[in-house]
């Protein structure tokens, strides 16, 4: 009788418990990148703020690098859906790669995953050796047209990354598309430092990755490629305002997680994202590293349209530069 009525009361105070709270260990917040790159950088910086935000838990930064996100994006929709394993993507693996791999990516963006919230914008920001002869965006557009395209390799951090669509595009306005050599590394970071060696002479870089150099001298910054400047880089004009009027071409970091995330897990991350970007101090770091912190509504819902959109914008871009990469 005793040892029924325990059971009775185990049983009864097991049920009336209330669920595990989450997090209860640490949550990965995958990249696809090498260290070192604008994805690192940013997510380095989330996952500090995002941790105290999510109940004082922590967040740790994984890198799965290759095929600038698409093979760490394929791996993340085979992950349980438990909330502890996410994922920072930018437009390289998100609207990017669909639609320049060849017959496509492995995983459908809009409908392996979770989306979660949006961290932010930035440029991408077009930079040259410290002792290149271009000094502003009118001379080394003048170069480009008028040295042989073979001696003016450009770098980017892989083959169909931003970078590399992002130099592409602006060799194709100026009609020399796929005439200059192009150099693929394996990061943001090592593709700013082959620049700064003079290892290849120019790319476009997602500003995140090569904030730094620029700032220190390493690289000189000719142009950024939105419709304005930039705030912390307000002495960088515009291709739009100045030599290649209506160019526009931004890059965009979201989380998301794999198909089938809890709704209430899904709240707690957004909720937390949005806090963690509230904070004054990360604003401004994220804007010192490039990243424009997002300003728009950002429920999961709106994470959710605006990777739709990018997908169309970019199916059109890909169009236009021609960038394939092979599956």
């Amino acid at each position: 009788m005793y040892r029924r009525a325990v059971l009775g009361s185990a049983l009864a105070a097991s049920l009336a418990a209330p669920a595990l709270a989450y997090p209860d260990r640490a949550v990965t917040l995958v990249t696809g990148f090498a260290p070192g790159g604008s994805t690192d950088v940013t997510a380095r910086l989330v996952a500090d703020r995002l941790g105290p935000a999510l109940s004082g838990g922590r967040v740790v930064v994984e890198n799965r690098p290759g095929a600038a996100g698409v093979v760490a994006s394929d791996w993340l929709r085979r992950q349980p859906p438990d909330g502890y394993t996410l994922m920072l993507v930018e437009a390289s693996s998100h609207a990017l790669a669909p639609n320049a791999v060849q017959g496509g990516t492995r995983y459908d963006v809009m409908v392996d995953y979770t989306h979660i919230a949006m961290i932010g914008t930035g440029p991408m920001i077009m930079v040259v050796p410290p002792g290149s002869p271009a000094r502003t965006t009118a001379e080394a557009i003048a170069r480009f047209r008028e040295a042989s395209p073979e001696t003016l390799p450009f770098a980017s951090s892989g083959v169909a990354s931003m970078p590399h669509l992002s130099a592409e595009m602006v060799a194709a306005v100026i009609g020399l598309g796929g005439r200059f050599p192009h150099v693929p590394y394996r990061s943001g970071g090592q593709m700013v430092e082959s620049i700064a060696r003079g290892e290849t002479q120019w790319g476009v870089a997602v500003l995140a990755s090569a904030a730094g150099q620029v700032n220190d001298g390493r690289v000189r910054a000719v142009a950024v490629t939105g419709l304005e400047r930039f705030p912390s880089f307000p002495d960088v004009p515009t291709l739009n305002e100045s030599v290649l009027p209506g160019f526009d071409l931004e890059n965009w970091f979201a989380v998301i997680g794999p198909r089938g995330l809890p709704p209430e897990v899904t709240a707690a991350v957004n909720r937390a994202i949005r806090a963690a970007i509230a904070e004054p101090r990360l604003r401004e770091r994220l804007l010192t590293a490039g990243v424009a912190p997002w300003t728009r509504p950002n429920e999961p819902r709106d994470a959710e349209a605006f990777l739709g959109a990018e997908l169309a914008k970019f199916r059109g871009v890909v169009e236009r530069t021609d960038v394939r990469l092979e599956p």
